[in-house]
């Protein structure tokens, strides 16, 4: 598939500088295509049936081996989730925390994993993203880290293989702003989320959880796909996998969309995002403050000249989508593999004519 093929199933990108896949990616149409057919039959011919229910199970197993392919992992090591938030609240929920154990995190994560970290009534250690600064603060009531692999914040990717090597520490990772945008090698770490309606395009709500080993974390919210057998006590026997950790019903429809937008990314995409990144970068150093290290992810973020929540207001008007970051004093570029040079002169314009 050639560039131009690639950026045509894309059709917001016909129209805007579409540089904000940190919140939301751009849709195929395919993807779209193949969700509304399959409402339409629902509409006519209804939801049910044998067939109707199989159709549903083979889909939700071939989506489960498209988000293992993105991670590099075996199918039965993910779960279906809705999103990153859920991902990190399962196992937070069934890792078994308590008062008298800490969490160490950084101060550049997302409520989706703060959020939860709070409701586990553990004590969260809060460092500076940095490695060593997580390593720094281990003491011997840690039970667990838990971070992002690339901050949605500052785009810095942090490097949790020696996070994970030297502190011999479960790691909890929030893969928001990594998976579908980098390559992802997952290798040792313990858990990792993904939200797939960003870099992975897909319907939303969708996304996943990779669990190592399951046994690790109990089941505290079940959904019907999380047993192999079950009394009408509602005593269970989760299932083997880390399908045990299976968010509730995904309906066919829904299911389509993400599995054909899995389906649609070209094989260069890691590539070509990062140059796009680097081209973006080099492009708005003479005009504002970059705070995004060099070629560590797919996001560039920046102060500009004015107010944050003026400028993206004025740039969304000329065309131009990215995201202002509440509370930073940061403005987000987000570049994809179908970011093209156009789209990235269009937001150096809307700057440039802002100062």
């Amino acid at each position: 598939m050639t560039y131009e093929e690639a950026r045509a199933q894309l059709p917001v990108l016909e129209h805007l500088a579409y540089l904000n896949a940190g919140t939301n990616g751009p849709l195929a149409r395919a993807t779209i295509d193949a969700f509304v057919a399959q409402a339409q039959r629902d509409l006519r011919e209804g939801r049910t049936g044998p067939a109707y229910f199989e159709h549903m199970l083979e889909l939700r197993e071939t989506a489960r081996q498209g988000f293992a392919a993105v991670l590099g992992v075996e199918p039965e090591r993910v779960a279906l989730v809705e999103s990153t938030t859920r991902g990190c609240a399962t196992v937070l929920a069934g890792f078994g925390l308590s008062g008298e154990d800490e969490v160490i995190t950084t101060d550049q994560e997302h409520f989706g994993l703060t959020g939860p970290l709070h409701a586990t009534g553990a004590r969260v250690v809060i460092v500076e993203a940095d490695e060593d600064a997580l390593l720094r603060a281990i003491t011997r009531r840690t039970r667990l880290i838990a971070t992002s692999h690339v901050l949605w914040t500052t785009g810095r990717r942090l490097d949790l293989h020696r996070v994970k090597r030297e502190s011999g520490l479960p790691l909890l990772v929030d893969g928001a702003q990594s998976a579908g945008a980098i390559a992802v090698d997952v290798g040792e770490l313990d858990f990792y989320t993904v939200s797939a309606q960003k870099w992975l395009c897909a319907p939303d709500p969708s996304g996943a959880l990779y669990v190592r080993d399951p046994a690790t974390v109990r089941v505290k919210t079940p959904s019907y796909f999380s047993q192999d057998s079950y009394e009408l006590s509602g005593a269970f026997v989760p299932k083997e996998s880390s399908a045990r950790f299976d968010a509730g019903w995904i309906g066919i429809p829904a299911l389509l969309g993400l599995v054909t937008a899995l389906g649609t990314h070209p094989e260069w995409r890691y590539e070509r995002a990062v140059e796009m990144a680097a081209r973006c970068r080099e492009l708005l150093e003479p005009y504002v403050e970059i705070v995004t290290p060099p070629r560590h992810s797919t996001l560039v973020s920046f102060r500009p000249a004015g107010d944050p929540v003026e400028v993206v207001a004025r740039l969304r008007d000329e065309g131009v989508i990215v995201r202002e970051l509440p509370g930073r004093n940061l403005v987000r570029a987000s570049c994809g593999w179908w970011t093209n040079e156009d789209d990235l002169q269009r937001l150096v314009a809307g700057l440039v004519s802002d100062t």
